[in-house]
């Protein structure tokens, strides 16, 4: 066993605390990774406020970035020293995993939202009582984890951090959402609702690629600022009025719409705000959302469910890379770090709005 610091909920809705815990030695194919960044996600919060008690306590983080400190003996595709970016856990056997579409894994439940390994056990204790992990099949909110080798991609040295640690999911799931779902043709139009970590990863995607326009929609100045920033031709305040002027904006109504938010009074504005034959593409967690059936029909909306960007993260992970080294996907400029330590004020400080994307940096 090895002694490490994890950021712990003890309960449903509890505030992380950062605890002593220890943590075994990887199996045949696992991978020991020693935590250099990760980066705080809303993802990370809503699952910990409705975390099952009885899976508490319970580590999260799932975008973690480090070093491999150790293999099990079938791992061939990492070794001691390697640099790595986690990501979630699939199978790489079901159909979905073998189709290319690992985010729609048939047994992603159980890898990466169980509380632990398949086998039901975790690597994570205290005093030797089991403390719940494997979130996303990583929990990286620790000073190392134990992570399956299909979780992990090899990054490059020249990567910063704070860099690395959010392709793991916001900005894959933003990216992958435009550039591998939606796939608009250059000169597409194209919306993003909610201007996070998320939205804005989508915004530069759709930049990078000759949407036009590009529109942002939030609440908060700043985000708006740094879409425009990024590339969108205008960010709006929701409202009143934004229907409207999301149709005029995009010559009649938009091709692509990336909803963010999980709020479904924005889902069903997203709706509106499409132009005949127009693309909806859901990403934010959220509660139940109901559309009427007739606008759906007699405009041809396609809608759209998207996990992780449906993206196979060790091809889809060195293409963001990629555009971030031509200067087409700054993830930096969206970042703010913070100690691990401080934790709190980094999720403090996320949901206050005054941080697009935290990431806890690591002694």
């Amino acid at each position: 066993m090895r002694r490490i610091r994890a950021a712990v909920a003890e309960t449903p809705g509890a505030p992380f605390t950062v605890r002593d815990l220890d943590l075994g030695e990887p199996r045949s194919d696992e991978v020991l990774v020693r935590m250099t960044a990760a980066g705080v996600c809303h993802t990370d919060l809503r699952m910990r406020d409705t975390w099952p008690g009885r899976l508490t306590p319970m580590v999260f983080g799932h975008e973690g970035v480090g070093r491999v400190e150790a293999v099990g003996a079938q791992v061939r595709g990492v070794a001691p020293g390697d640099r790595v970016c986690l990501t979630f856990a699939s199978c790489g056997g079901c159909e979905q995993c073998t189709t290319g579409h690992p985010a729609y894994c048939l047994h992603a439940q159980t890898l990466n939202f169980s509380g632990g390994r398949a086998d039901g056990t975790t690597p994570l204790a205290r005093d030797g009582a089991p403390v719940h992990g494997g979130f996303f099949g990583q929990s990286s909110f620790a000073t190392y984890a134990v992570v399956r080798e299909r979780g992990v991609v090899p990054v490059p040295a020249d990567l910063p951090d704070e860099v690395a640690a959010p392709l793991g999911c916001s900005g894959q799931t933003g990216a992958g959402t435009v550039l591998n779902r939606l796939r608009p043709e250059p000169g597409a139009s194209l919306v993003v609702t909610g201007a996070g970590g998320v939205g804005l990863s989508a915004v530069m995607a759709a930049v990078a690629v000759g949407c036009d326009p590009v529109v942002a929609v939030d609440p908060v100045p700043a985000r708006r600022a740094l879409a425009v920033e990024l590339g969108a031709k205008a960010a709006l305040p929701p409202g009143d009025g934004l229907v409207r002027a999301l149709r005029d904006l995009t010559g009649g109504g938009a091709h692509h719409v990336v909803e963010t938010t999980g709020r479904p009074e924005v889902a069903r504005q997203a709706v509106a705000a499409l132009r005949p034959r127009g693309e909806l593409a859901l990403v934010g967690l959220g509660g139940e959302v109901t559309f009427e059936v007739m606008p759906l029909l007699a405009k041809g909306v396609r809608v759209h469910g998207v996990i992780e960007g449906d993206s196979t993260p060790g091809r889809f992970l060195p293409d963001l890379i990629g555009l971030w080294r031509r200067g087409l996907f700054p993830l930096e400029t969206l970042v703010t770090t913070f100690p691990f330590e401080e934790i709190g004020a980094a999720v403090e400080a996320m949901e206050g709005g005054g941080v697009v994307k935290p990431v806890l940096v690591f002694d």
